[in-house]
């Protein structure tokens, strides 16, 4: 089992977007620090319920100025970006950190940012697929050319090749976000491994291994890739000596961050959205997650662990919205959590 920090660089209430930007900085540092496996990092535009416009451009950042961590993207959203460019970011990456980055990729939501960047709404609903598989090609192949209808253009070397990193993996590991069974689908044909939300609670998520294993069987894939796929689970994580004040401590914070982050999202094409109510989301997220004393948290990490396959973690530690608390719940996660989990 392999447990790592979710980073949102959430702006909550009151707060600066630098002050977000510093906290996720150095919470990702103090994964380091603690024995964290990993350090994942979301990417949203406009809004501030995330100030991390770039997850691949931050994670450079902290590939820099780490030594041994994994740091990831959850997600890169791809209907934004032109997949080559991406494609040559995460192979950059994957080189010059001896093989220490993933590339997270999702489909993102029907946001104003595809007018923005100019790749319309098609990108989102139906181009999805297309993309995945250029990106795919530009990390395994050694030149790349496109005739598809939205990407059209002559072979071209892949430069730097991913194959061309010193660590033993060939190029950058490709985890895609799935939230349907069409998204599941889609990874499990390519072998991919999962990224699944910090919404959805262990019997679905069983469910949606199972399901990625029917088609990656289906596609041919070996059964010791398919049992071996290591999916990643997105979840909350807060740490104190009670569960209740592990718990009052997302409450008093999450609801006043969630509803003025989840409420600025606009959509490209005025259709309707319905969000979540605040508190009740933060309650569901204490009562599906790692949110309490310690021996809680490890228990329900090993149940989720064991009821689903899953065997990676991205767990958001910055609830409180306070820097301090942010990095004490950090290092007690690796001082206190992770030695009854090994």
């Amino acid at each position: 089992m392999r447990v790592g920090s979710f980073v949102l660089g959430a702006q909550f209430p009151g707060q600066g977007q630098g002050e977000a930007l510093h906290r996720a900085v150095r919470s990702a540092e103090v994964a380091e620090e603690a024995g964290l496996d990993a350090v994942w990092l979301a990417e949203h535009h406009f809004v501030p319920y995330g100030t991390c416009p770039s997850a691949v451009t931050l994670a450079a950042l902290l590939l820099g100025r780490t030594r041994r961590i994994r740091v990831g993207t959850a997600v890169s959203v791809l209907p934004t970006v032109h997949p080559v460019a991406l494609g040559e970011q995460a192979a950059l990456l994957h080189v010059t950190s001896g093989g220490r980055f993933s590339l997270g990729v999702g489909r993102g939501g029907p946001w104003v940012d595809l007018e923005v960047f100019g790749t319309g709404l098609e990108a989102y609903e139906k181009g999805f697929p297309d993309s995945l598989d250029l990106l795919l090609r530009w990390l395994r192949e050694p030149s790349v050319g496109a005739s598809g209808d939205r990407f059209r253009f002559r072979e071209v070397p892949v430069v730097p090749r991913p194959s061309e990193s010193l660590s033993e993996e060939p190029g950058p590991e490709v985890v895609v976000a799935c939230t349907s069974p069409s998204s599941v689908r889609l990874a499990a044909e390519r072998g991919l491994a999962m990224l699944l939300g910090m919404h959805v609670g262990d019997e679905e998520k069983a469910e949606m291994v199972a399901l990625w294993r029917r088609h990656a069987r289906a596609a041919g894939h070996p059964a010791a890739r398919v049992h071996g796929a290591a999916h990643v689970s997105a979840g909350v994580c807060q740490i104190a000596d009670r569960r209740t004040d592990a718990a009052e401590t997302l409450l008093k914070a999450m609801p006043g961050w969630l509803r003025q982050g989840l409420g600025a999202h606009v959509t490209v094409d005025g259709r309707e959205r319905r969000m979540r109510d605040p508190h009740a989301y933060t309650e569901l997220l204490c009562g599906l997650h790692p949110v309490g004393t310690p021996r809680l948290c490890a228990d329900r990490l090993a149940a989720t662990g064991e009821r689903t396959g899953i065997s990676r973690f991205a767990l958001l530690v910055e609830g409180s919205g306070d820097l301090a608390a942010t990095e004490e719940n950090v290092r007690r996660l690796g001082a206190e959590v992770l030695p009854q989990l090994r």
